[in-house]
């Protein structure tokens, strides 16, 4: 029955080495993320739901640029397997432009009228107040994070996996060490609270981009040709907006999506605690879903290589293998999510984060439940952002992941939360609803085999 998991020490061998560093890479980033929580919380439960707030929007735009990345990657893993590197420059330059403008648009709105803007996104005055120092600064730092984090992804599609590790590893520990300057005050520095919070990843950005144009000069792996990324073809905008184009909007509107859930809980009673509540479940399941997204990237990367090099007859039993090791690993991961939040939460994490009674119930039960759905999700995440993604299947596998959070859980949770104002138990339940959605569909899109397509094609014959 499992037999297509003997797939030879090869290939559980080149997993690890492209799955391992993106996985660090993204357990750093979680980690110090979630020690940027833990700072900010240092200063109250206000602070830390008002930088919660005012990540709802800065959410969207990271996962746009995440979009534009994986899009670029679903091109350049199979253009790095036919060798055509003019084309991979190309690429780049659509990605570059894409992800520069969108953010800078965002940034621009939130440094000009961000009271007005972040009161879409609750009613809390004090919230929106405190919530608007800190998206002022920050919204910058996303556009300059943005070139690096498309560059970033670019090479990753190149096998070449730990470039981000190195760069973000950098940068989040020059954050981290800014937060505690910045925030508290620290070597003769006036404390700026959630300000340093904003001013501390804005300079950590500028470490980024930094880092970037050291590589570009010095690197030999990959050579940048300037007038091929800032005027790409008219041909390879219009392949990139056909096959890229819905991996952008499904990550786009998977984030607004996603946005709509602390939305609905900033207009719900007791707000407050229920934001401190979710800020923190939030970063305890982002890093546990990093073994996840850092399957599903590799399950891109290879399978669209094999596709690009003409080998697209062993990629549906390498998804299927790829898939099963995401739910296992997400059994495990569940396991060690249920131990924390019953063993270790209660007596280390909540105290620091200065919890009250009701936030530290609320967050236990948000963790839980993501415990209790782990094996699901990873599953889920790598399906369908590695497997049907990586094999061109971009359509489908936007509206596997689109169908059911828009129609199926933001519905539930609004209807739960606001008209029926039941508490914040059922409106958690109601979210999780698309886990089980994604799973029957994407199970039944992976079976039909219809998923593999060679997108680097041309002529009469193109998909």
């Amino acid at each position: 029955m499992f037999s297509y998991l003997k797939r030879g020490p090869g290939f559980y061998r080149q997993v690890v080495t492209l799955a391992a560093p993106i996985v660090l890479q993204n357990l750093i980033t979680s980690t110090l993320a979630m020690a940027d929580t833990f700072m900010v919380g240092l200063l109250g439960e206000q602070p830390m739901a008002a930088v919660a707030l005012a990540n709802i929007p800065l959410f969207v735009v990271q996962l746009f640029v995440f979009g534009v990345q994986s899009g670029a990657t679903v091109l350049i893993s199979q253009y790095w397997g036919k060798q055509d590197l003019k084309e991979i420059n190309r690429v780049m330059g659509v990605a570059f432009w894409i992800a520069g403008l969108v953010s800078l648009v965002v940034a621009l709105i939130l440094g000009l009228i961000p009271e007005q803007f972040l009161s879409l996104f609750g009613n809390d005055g004090r919230l929106v107040a405190l919530a608007a120092e800190y998206g002022r600064i920050a919204g910058f730092s996303y556009f300059i994070n943005s070139f690096s984090m498309v560059y970033i992804a670019a090479f990753r599609s190149m096998e070449n996996s730990k470039l981000g590790m190195y760069i973000l590893m950098t940068s989040m520990g020059c954050n981290t060490f800014l937060n505690w300057v910045l925030i508290f005050g620290k070597l003769g520095v006036p404390a700026m609270g959630v300000k340093g919070a904003a001013l501390a990843t804005l300079i950590a950005r500028c470490v980024e981009v930094s880092m970037m144009a050291v590589h570009i000069v010095r690197n030999r792996h990959f050579r940048m040709r300037f007038p091929l990324v800032f005027r790409p073809r008219a041909d390879t905008v219009r392949r990139f907006v056909r096959y890229g184009g819905p991996v952008v909007l499904n990550e786009t509107l998977w984030g607004i999506g996603t946005s709509v859930f602390p939305t609905i809980m900033g207009h719900m009673a007791g707000s407050q605690e229920i934001l401190a509540a979710y800020t923190l479940a939030g970063n305890v399941e982002r890093i546990s879903a990093v073994i996840g997204f850092g399957l599903a990237s590799t399950a891109s990367i290879m399978i669209g290589r094999e596709i690009g090099a003409g080998r697209a007859e062993t990629v549906h039993e390498v998804g299927l293998a790829l898939n099963t090791l995401a739910a296992m690993c997400g059994l495990a991961l569940g396991g060690g999510l249920l131990l924390f939040v019953k063993v270790l939460a209660p007596v280390y994490v909540f105290p620091l984060f200065k919890l009250s009674v009701q936030a530290s119930a609320i967050a236990t039960m948000m963790i839980t439940v993501r415990a209790m759905i782990t094996p699901l999700k990873d599953f889920n995440t790598t399906n369908i952002v590695g497997v049907l993604r990586g094999g061109g299947d971009v359509t489908a596998a936007t509206l596997i992941d689109l169908f059911p959070l828009w129609l199926a859980a933001i519905p539930a949770a609004f209807f739960a939360g606001i008209v029926l104002k039941l508490g914040i138990l059922w409106v958690y339940l109601a979210m999780c609803v698309e886990q089980l959605v994604k799973a029957g569909v994407g199970v039944w899109r992976l079976r039909s085999g219809k998923w593999v397509r060679d997108l680097t094609r041309t002529g009469p014959d193109a998909p």
